[in-house]
């Protein structure tokens, strides 16, 4: 047995001894980093740096009044589709807000209601620190917190203005290959009439070069009382990624936002807007 314990101990010196040798072969070996990559590395650390400091100094909210039992507002601004190529474009206009809906999903967010569910899969409360996500699926009202009933915008090449609610029907009534029982969310539109309605909200990107070149973004939501020229709240956030020199990487996506409104929610504008404009409860 102890002939057999100092084989064994012998083979696993002589195993850590190869696997040194080894490791300072292939550190030998490998490139020492390039210009360019400490370059890029320098930059993600500034980036980083400008990035935090900006969230202590600039980012968050600011709510200036508040109005109570809003049925309809209008978004004077709506996000346009985007995908890869945005996603990967340093000076993309809306890097701060990746991951919100863009163009219909964004006007459905303004409509939809808001529901929480805790890890159990139960509904969780939904409190100013722990929102919940926007839903726009037929469920028996009333909801806790209902969305806008209704949302213009306006047409940018006319100038006209449209409406836009959720209706719901049961394709199944008259298609037999849907399932029986489905009721389907339709997001309607038509041209809008009567009155504009008195509050709005628009968003203003911040395409600023020298903060773009280290990877900051930053972008602010208005919530606005169009009648008397007022702004009633702003939302300002940062974001913060590198990476753009690998094709295909969603840079932005993968970005560090602050703050992270709705805890991280898809859907920052609309969880911002409905505390300042706070939507009429379902009767």
């Amino acid at each position: 047995m102890e002939l057999l314990m100092n084989h064994l101990a012998a083979n696993m010196r002589s195993s850590i001894v190869v696997l040194l040798s080894a490791v300072l072969a292939l550190n030998a070996c490998a490139p020492s980093e390039t210009a360019e990559q400490k370059a890029q590395r320098e930059r993600a650390k500034a980036g980083l740096a400008l990035w935090e400091q900006k969230c202590k100094t600039e980012a968050g909210e600011k709510i200036y009044r508040r109005v109570e039992d809003v049925e309809g507002i209008t978004l004077l601004r709506v996000r346009p589709p985007a995908g890869e190529n945005e996603w990967h474009d340093r000076m993309w206009p809306g890097a701060a807000f990746a991951h919100e809906g863009t163009a219909e999903e964004y006007i459905k967010d303004f409509l939809g209601y808001e529901e929480a569910f805790g890890p159990d899969g139960k509904p969780s409360p939904i409190t100013p620190t722990a929102r919940g996500g926007i839903n726009t699926s037929y469920k028996a009202g009333p909801h806790e917190r209902p969305g806008y009933r209704f949302v213009d915008t306006v047409d940018s090449s006319n100038g006209e203005r449209n409406r836009y609610v959720i209706s719901y029907d049961e394709p199944w009534q008259q298609d037999k290959t849907w399932l029986k029982g489905y009721i389907r969310a339709n997001l309607d539109k038509r041209p809008a009439s009567g009155p504009e309605p008195r509050y709005g909200v628009t968003y203003e990107d911040h395409v600023v070069p020298e903060e773009r070149a280290l990877g900051v973004a930053s972008s602010t939501v208005r919530v606005l009382d169009i009648q008397a020229n007022e702004v009633l709240g702003e939302l300002t956030v940062f974001a913060f990624t590198y990476g753009f020199e690998s094709r295909g990487s969603s840079a932005w996506l993968r970005a560090r936002i602050c703050p992270t409104y709705g805890g991280g929610s898809g859907s920052p504008s609309r969880l911002f807007t409905d505390q300042v404009l706070v939507p009429r409860k379902d009767n």
